[in-house]
């Protein structure tokens, strides 16, 4: 199998009959959401909003096996839709920023303002990638990686944004 390149731009330009041509990429892609011009990963996390909000009258008991077996579908999606464009982590995949924001919402006080520094603080990790975030990402390839140094960046923004909450006493 050929190496896969470092972007999307190098092979194929997706569009949404790329994106609905298979599950995987409808995944991946969070339903058409990667193919936001500029700053997709963006989009992608913004998308979270809704599920979110729509997964708030859960516990944990419920969220973390469904956290657990979309992480899985995420790992698949995102594996099969690199294979199918011919690169490594394509930016237009964004499945993985909205899962980690979802999971961001989930974890803390559900406000706005809360919200909103959670976002910020999602897309400074995912973006900037300290380590040992850098780590994560570098240490897995495929959907496996794709989805792991998400999950990092959502680990450090649920812990930014609690410790302030919790030490301004909002939790």
């Amino acid at each position: 199998m050929a190496a896969m390149v470092k972007s999307v731009e190098a092979t194929v330009r997706p569009t949404m009959r790329f994106v609905w041509s298979h599950p995987a990429h409808v995944v991946s892609f969070s339903a058409g959401l990667g193919l936001a011009p500029g700053w997709p990963g963006t989009v992608g996390a913004a998308g979270a909003v809704v599920p979110a909000w729509l997964l708030l009258g859960l516990g944990w008991a419920w969220l973390a096996p469904i956290f657990v077996a979309t992480f899985a579908l995420g790992v698949w999606a995102a594996d099969v839709t690199e294979r199918a464009l011919g690169v490594d982590d394509p930016g237009c995949v964004v499945f993985d920023e909205t899962w980690a924001m979802a999971l961001v919402f989930l974890a803390i006080p559900v406000d706005p303002w809360w919200w909103l520094a959670g976002f910020a603080a999602f897309r400074f990790f995912d973006i900037v990638k300290p380590q040992p975030i850098r780590a994560v990402q570098d240490g897995f390839a495929g959907g496996l990686g794709v989805m792991a140094d998400d999950f990092a960046a959502a680990i450090a923004s649920i812990a930014v944004v609690d410790a302030v909450a919790w030490a301004l006493g909002r939790i």
